[in-house]
């Protein structure tokens, strides 16, 4: 189920990028109206287009899966939360640090005489 979910949000996120990315941009528009350009600022501007029209049903659809992702992800559990998970018997036994050589105990050493001439 989560990975029908996961499929389909990430189509519907592509999908909706690649459509925001072909709308033109309003500013011109928005710079028009302080030069006493006849629009108004945030009036009405006619009918929806068609890209903007398959912009709001994309996000609707991105917003409903983002949402149900959240919801089946925080009932499954979190994974913090989750205990340990116990070795197998028949898995490599664990050592509690480096292998190392046994040490030896070091005689102490005389202090070298420096040579006579």
């Amino acid at each position: 189920m989560i990975t029908l979910v996961m499929i389909i949000h990430i189509i519907v996120c592509f999908f909706l990028i690649t459509i925001v990315l072909l709308q033109g941009g309003k500013g011109a528009e928005l710079g028009a109206a302080f030069g006493g350009s006849s629009q108004t600022l945030f009036g009405s501007r006619g009918a929806a287009t068609f890209l903007s029209k398959i912009t709001t049903i994309s996000a609707i659809v991105f917003m409903i899966t983002s949402l149900s992702l959240a919801v089946i992800t925080a009932k499954k559990g979190s994974v913090v939360k989750a205990p340990p998970v116990s070795e197998e018997k028949g898995s490599v036994p664990s050592v509690p640090g480096p292998i190392q050589a046994p040490i030896q105990p070091q005689t102490p050493q005389p202090p070298a005489q420096p040579p006579t001439k």
